[in-house]
């Protein structure tokens, strides 16, 4: 396969993972939002959305001026999600994803190609409107329903050749990234602040992180009890039977890496596989005697180094 075709569908997959992401984290916020003392301001409770998506400076230099110095729920949701300024933004991110789609039209099933496209038409639907008044959940609710026919297509309809490998491989690595970043704010977010652990606001606001992965079923069906901060923890870092995982994550990447043959991959699958390794041998007690939040920080950078291999390995057209 040509590096550029494998580029433009390594980065499709992704740019649609991300636009998912995004939407999961506005949805967690905005419901969030609704709980009664879920957090004093609203800077608090909107600032960490931005945290996660690494936005913040940039949030600053384009929403700042000299009346305005406040996150805001209504200027961090059009960011986020609207901002065609913003490459990290849901409209930013269904927009690369067509344009790569349509760059390499011949390499993918026209079922493919025709969902895409449509979800970009349908994406239109929503220009204009102030999300931050009526209708957010919809929205998200919309992007990911959208998100999951894209992958339930490519899977169903796509030949297993290196074209969809490399759909499959661009999903997890962005996913594996997005849950570290979740899980690293939330986490040290809500830990801190709860005065009554295992109160309602607190039951909540770890439910509503749970539902932002899609895990909470899946919590209660694993642990059979009351949310605790740590069990979390544990169910997206180190279960491999949950989706989202960062073990999931990595058990995929590394079947995909192997398939893709390629004289040059050495260094790809020897750092998919010391992730692989932390991930699947890996103790919760160890690491939060490291520190959870040295872990994922070391995580997220590790995974980014990875993209970056994965990048100089199989899509650089020099």
């Amino acid at each position: 396969m040509l590096s550029r075709t494998a580029d433009h569908l390594y980065w499709m997959a992704r740019y649609i993972e991300r636009a998912e992401n995004m939407a999961r984290v506005l949805d967690v916020t905005y419901n969030m939002s609704l709980v009664p003392n879920a957090a004093e301001s609203e800077a608090a409770l909107w600032l960490p959305a931005l945290e996660i998506s690494g936005n913040v400076t940039a949030y600053e230099r384009d929403y700042f001026n000299e009346n305005q110095q406040e996150y805001t729920a209504a200027g961090v949701i059009h960011y986020l999600a609207m901002d065609m300024n913003n490459p990290s933004s849901i409209y930013s991110s269904l927009r690369s994803a067509r344009e790569n789609a349509r760059a390499v039209r011949v390499a993918m099933t026209s079922e493919t190609w025709e969902n895409i496209n449509s979800l970009w038409l349908e994406f239109g639907q929503f220009f204009g409107q102030d999300l931050s008044q009526s209708g957010l959940s919809e929205f998200c609710d919309w992007v990911k329903a959208r998100s999951h026919l894209f992958r339930g297509v490519c899977f169903g309809t796509m030949l297993r050749d290196d074209a969809f490998s490399f759909v499959r491989l661009g999903t997890f690595i962005e996913r594996a990234d997005n849950t570290a970043r979740l899980l690293d704010v939330k986490y040290h977010l809500l830990l801190p602040e709860q005065e009554e652990v295992g109160g309602a606001v607190d039951y909540y606001e770890w439910s509503a992180v749970l539902r932002s992965v899609s895990a909470f079923q899946a919590y209660q069906k694993i642990f059979s009890d009351t949310i605790e901060p740590w069990r979390v923890a544990e169910l997206l870092v180190l279960r491999r039977d949950m989706p989202r995982s960062l073990h999931a994550c990595f058990d995929e990447i590394t079947s995909i890496l192997e398939q893709l043959s390629s004289s040059r991959a050495g260094e790809c699958r020897r750092m998919a596989g010391e992730l692989h390794s932390k991930l699947r041998f890996g103790k919760m007690r160890d690491i939060f005697q490291r520190g959870l939040h040295e872990f994922l920080s070391d995580f997220i950078s590790a995974n980014n180094k990875l993209g970056v291999e994965v990048h100089k390995t199989f899509l650089s057209i020099s």
